[in-house]
């Protein structure tokens, strides 16, 4: 069935030149300011099963808006797992299945809704709810642990006490991370409702400058988007035109057009993140030098991510909540194993298959994992090379390191993305043929370089040292 509201929104989307779907989406993710500012103002410090309330309704609401009666889908599962917590109790069966039930469910939803283009349907909140699903019931067991065989991080995550339905509902659908995230704990959306959330303990937070700095920066870097974005469409790829340009040039696209579609998820991860500031779920106490830090639920540093010169540093500036989400219950878990780089893998197929079933995922993510393992290997030779620490200490030669450094990292970033992107096997093979794929090579080669290039120059003492 369709989505309310969509004979109205239509001929403004098109008026707009964007689809209805990304409309309702852009304007769902707004109305999260007025809802913030209403349970800033009559909310706070209330009763808790109003606030569960407002947030189960609001979210339910904003599921309808977009979705029409498919927000069945979150419901069930909202439902289920909270059966999952009371029937099995903390347990590693309460893991274990919770895990593969919420995962199953969003694989099928995948099977079965996936087309060869980027359609807002959904599994788009469907995939945000199940990492805060499968994070709760892990919380949940990690509170019924002895004190002695958790981690410090996990004592900060674990939920001492049993959720009640409402809980569940109104930590599953605030409406402030329903749609695109961010990932946030059953622990800080209790503190919220609580009214624990604050600068001023027993007042409402001063939160409303900060949420409209995110906002303002977000809708900033829509306006890139919405400016640049036709213009460098990934269907560009596919054609003749662009196969027909020179080889500089399907290289030099590449990148640019990386750049340019992130925008889009960054700017609705700012837009979003203000309004979790603005109700108070922003808030990360205070820095060392007394200042009141508004990053508990930021997706984006936004200055790393326009200024870092490293792959490793555009991965940790960006989709932080989803990246940490990952470490802590897929990457951190595994530490059975003993092998770091396999736990690594493990995590980046994870996230792959979270994404969605296309090759392409996986072809992107297995890229990341070829990607960082270079530059780490890169970076300890540059670190432990006398020569190359010099080359790089001297103060002339800084600024033209960094611009090649910038150069390889934006060409390489992009890469990856084109099958993120395109999905299908068929289409980013075309493209990866069109630059005779130019990242495997590069890195391939650079991995196998770099043996050689210890021997000659790292000293023997310090190999053994590294060894």
């Amino acid at each position: 069935m369709a989505a309310a509201g969509g004979s109205v929104l239509k001929p403004v989307a098109e008026a707009l030149g964007a689809s209805e779907p990304a409309l309702k989406l852009i304007l769902s993710i707004l109305l999260g300011y007025p809802l913030a500012l209403f349970q800033r103002y009559f909310l706070f410090k209330k009763e808790p099963s109003h606030i569960h309330l407002f947030n189960t309704v609001t979210g339910l609401g904003i599921a309808y808006f977009n979705f029409g009666y498919q927000l069945y889908h979150s419901l069930l599962c909202v439902v289920l797992n909270f059966l999952i917590l009371r029937l099995m109790g903390r347990t590693i069966t309460a893991v274990s299945t919770s895990f593969c039930f919420q995962m199953g469910y969003l694989l099928c939803g995948y099977y079965y809704t996936a087309t060869e283009n980027y359609d807002i349907k959904w599994t788009m909140p469907q995939c945000v709810l199940t990492l805060k699903l499968i994070g709760l019931t892990f919380d949940y067991y990690d509170g019924g642990k002895e004190k002695e065989s958790v981690t410090e991080e996990q004592k900060r995550f674990a939920v001492p006490g049993v959720p009640s339905l409402m809980e569940v509902c109104g930590f599953s659908y605030y409406y402030g991370g329903f749609l695109v995230g961010p990932q946030f704990s059953m622990c800080s959306y209790l503190k919220l409702v609580r009214g624990e959330m604050t600068d001023v303990p027993g007042q409402r937070p001063n939160s409303i400058r900060p949420a409209m700095n995110r906002l303002c920066l977000g809708l900033f870097f829509l306006v890139i988007y919405t400016v640049f974005g036709p213009h460098l469409p990934d269907s560009y790829f596919l054609t003749d035109e662009y196969a027909n340009q020179p080889f500089w040039y399907r290289c030099a696209y590449i990148p640019i057009w990386g750049k340019v579609m992130l925008y889009k998820y960054v700017s609705c991860w700012l837009v979003t993140e203000g309004v979790c500031i603005l109700s108070g779920l922003g808030y990360n106490g205070k820095d060392d030098t007394g200042r009141v830090q508004w990053d508990a639920c930021a997706n984006m540093k936004v200055w790393q991510f326009e200024t870092t010169p490293l792959f490793t540093g555009t991965i940790a500036s960006f989709n932080i909540n989803t990246n940490a989400w990952v470490a802590r219950y897929v990457f951190k878990r595994l530490r059975f194993l003993g092998n770091k780089a396999v736990s690594q893998a493990a995590a980046l197929f994870f996230l792959a298959i979270w994404h969605g079933l296309h090759s392409g995922y996986f072809i992107c993510f297995s890229l990341e994992f070829l990607i960082v393992t270079a530059e780490r290997q890169a970076a300890d030779l540059v670190r432990e090379s006398p020569l190359l620490s010099h080359i790089c200490s001297i103060p002339l030669l800084r600024p033209i390191i960094y611009v090649l450094q910038q150069c390889i990292h934006w060409l390489f970033m992009g890469y990856p993305l084109v099958p993120f992107c395109l999905f299908t096997w068929d289409k980013w093979l075309k493209v990866y043929l069109s630059v005779y794929f130019i990242g495997h090579l590069f890195f391939l080669l650079l991995l196998f370089a770099l043996p050689y290039l210890r021997r000659v120059l790292v000293p023997r003492k310090d190999k053994q040292k590294s060894q």
